[in-house]
């Protein structure tokens, strides 16, 4: 028996694989245990930061990741116990097998790693965000996840040169030096996507708009729903979902129409020739009174112009910044009052009672 353990197979003793066979299934059947106590150690740090954060958030964001690199890093770290055969290590492509081990090793680490760090950089979005829905401006809800995306782009970078550099053996520095020469011709071909950048980081800082805002912008009109890196997304009126570049959100005129005081509301009168003076004033007195409600303000009521076929009357009025259906529903109670009135003083609109006649005369007579 003890001839058998010490028997060489592939350069290694019996023994040795049991004992790395072992380790990896340990990590494998007790990865749920571990993870779980990793995550209770981070998780009571996190507490110390906010109160009430749910427990079972942060285990769910970063119980996967975490179960994946412990696997991989004890696994790993076994296996490297182990005398690579000599017999195995031949070349693919001018790369040994071995080192094409070793490279996909590194990969899967340091891939799993950035996975757990782009889970935190999660969680912390849905801290920071816990936090600012405490507040009322929404603005900080959206610059939470603005800067949860771009961390997260710079931890993808970061993971990527590590990837480059410890698992295909590259020089991080000459990665560098290669990114800068062709920086100038990545540049100008993504111009736009860059200036969209710069764009977004102007959006956030001047904070003209926010999610959830109704915004008019080159002819369009609807609820912002999210400020992306690259371009703003935006619920028509429609239902439809338009992207518009930041770029353009920028630089174009930009009506919020979420940040009004009030909402205005105009009516415009053509009233018949014949309608007497006495009647028109009967009439301007009668707008005013039914303008002279406490929901309404700064009304407007006046004899516009005379023209060659009727009498203009402008009728303006504003209301409190309420919602659309409340702003039609007493616009709608106030041009029928206005109609009622008319019909009390027998007024007609102009060109109502126009009468069109069409004569056939028969050639010849």
């Amino acid at each position: 028996m003890h001839d058998f353990w010490n028997q060489i197979v592939f350069g290694n003793p019996v023994k040795r694989y049991f004992f790395v066979a072992i380790a990896i299934l340990l990590s494998i059947l007790l990865k749920r245990i571990l993870s779980r106590f990793i995550a209770g150690i981070l998780y009571r740090l996190v507490q110390r930061m906010a109160k009430g954060v749910d427990k079972n958030s942060f285990v769910n964001l970063v119980i996967a990741p975490l179960e994946t690199f412990l696997v991989m890093l004890f696994t790993i770290v076994a296996i490297d116990k182990l005398h690579f055969p000599d017999e195995l290590n031949s070349d693919i492509y001018e790369v040994s097998v071995k080192t094409i081990i070793h490279s996909v090793a590194r990969i899967v680490l340091i891939a799993s790693f950035f996975w757990l760090l782009l889970r935190i950089i999660d969680f912390i979005a849905l801290l920071l965000e816990w936090k600012a829905n405490v507040t009322n401006d929404r603005r900080d809800n959206q610059f939470v996840l603005f800067f949860r995306d771009f961390f997260k782009v710079i931890l993808v970078i970061i993971g990527t040169l590590m990837i480059l550099g410890y698992g295909f053996g590259l020089e991080v520095s000459n990665v560098w030096t290669g990114l800068g020469i062709a920086g100038a011709a990545l540049a100008l071909a993504t111009k736009e996507s860059i200036e969209n950048l710069i764009a977004s980081f102007i959006i956030f800082f001047d904070k003209p708009f926010a999610v959830g805002d109704i915004l008019k912008v080159n002819n369009i009109s609807g609820t912002v729903e999210k400020i992306g890196l690259r371009s703003t997304r935006i619920r028509t009126d429609l239902k439809t979902y338009v992207t518009v570049p930041n770029k353009q959100m920028v630089d174009s005129i930009v009506d919020n129409l979420t940040l009004r005081t009030q909402r205005k509301a105009e009516l415009r009168l053509q009233i018949g020739l014949n309608t007497s003076s006495t009647v028109i004033y009967q009439f301007l007195d009668g707008v005013k009174k039914i303008l002279d409600k406490s929901i309404i303000e700064s009304p407007s009521v006046f004899l516009n112009d005379i023209a060659g076929n009727a009498l203009l009357i402008n009728i303006d009025y504003f209301t409190p910044a309420f919602s659309l259906a409340e702003f039609n529903q007493i616009k709608q109670q106030v041009n029928m009052e206005i109609w009622q009135l008319m019909e009390e003083l027998k007024i007609e609109v102009a060109g109502a009672n126009t009468d069109i006649r069409v004569t056939n005369t028969a050639p010849g007579n």
